[in-house]
């Protein structure tokens, strides 16, 4: 059985774990603290990064958008990157778009403040951070508004690591009750129709100790 070594609140292992689903590749779960640098993990990947997937022969792919890359080669079967070379670069772009942009100027501040120093008692949330990555929020919700109501999905007419990305960094964010669903009623049929596929079903049902999901989080009409 292959594994993956993830964390539940990290996007970008939870982006791996809809993309297997997607291509009905089974694995088990091996949690890893975020951060953690446990010897025995660093022997896996000396970069202490997750997600890192070991395949079912042994083989070691770290790093997200290495496996994505690799389960596209390997698994070509449904494509998640498209047939076409401009539909092709169009989804890797937008993929880069919510895996870097996005997480670097909404995700990370709010898992900084609102879970990892929670989880490692270092202090209070800074308010400041919180207030700039939830502006950003909102201002990444209008691009992705933008995109949705010209497109069927984010990248044009195929399901693809474009709209996983962004879903995968939005649901870490709706586990901790900051995104206004409301003022974007596109954004938020977009979500619904990603909750309702079953490879996102079992993300909805994690569970981070001592940080409880608003009630609509695993509600798929919200």
């Amino acid at each position: 059985m292959r594994k993956l070594y993830h964390h539940i609140l990290s996007p970008v292992c939870r982006k791996v774990r809809i993309a297997l689903a997607e291509k009905g590749l089974q694995c088990d779960l091996v949690s890893e603290d975020l951060g953690s640098k446990r010897q025995s993990f660093l022997e896996i990947n000396p970069s202490g990064d997750i997600p890192v997937l070991i395949e079912t022969d042994g083989k070691t792919i770290p790093e997200h958008s290495v496996i994505c890359e690799y389960l596209e080669e390997a698994y070509p079967e449904p494509s998640l990157l498209g047939t076409e070379i401009w539909q092709r670069v169009e989804i890797r772009r937008l993929t880069r778009w919510f895996d870097e942009k996005f997480a670097r100027e909404v995700t990370s501040g709010l898992l900084i403040e609102k879970v990892i120093k929670s989880l490692r008692c270092a202090g209070a949330p800074n308010s400041v951070t919180i207030r700039s990555s939830k502006a950003f929020l909102r201002e990444h919700l209008q691009y992705l508004e933008w995109l949705i109501v010209r497109r069927k999905w984010l990248a044009g007419e195929i399901f693809s690591y474009a709209d996983i990305a962004a879903a995968a960094e939005l649901s870490v964010i709706d586990y901790l009750g900051d995104v206004p669903w409301d003022k974007f009623p596109d954004a938020k049929d977009w979500y619904m129709r990603i909750k309702s596929r079953p490879s996102f079903r079992n993300l909805l049902q994690d569970r981070q100790t001592g940080i409880i999901p608003p009630p609509y989080y695993s509600e798929l009409d919200f």
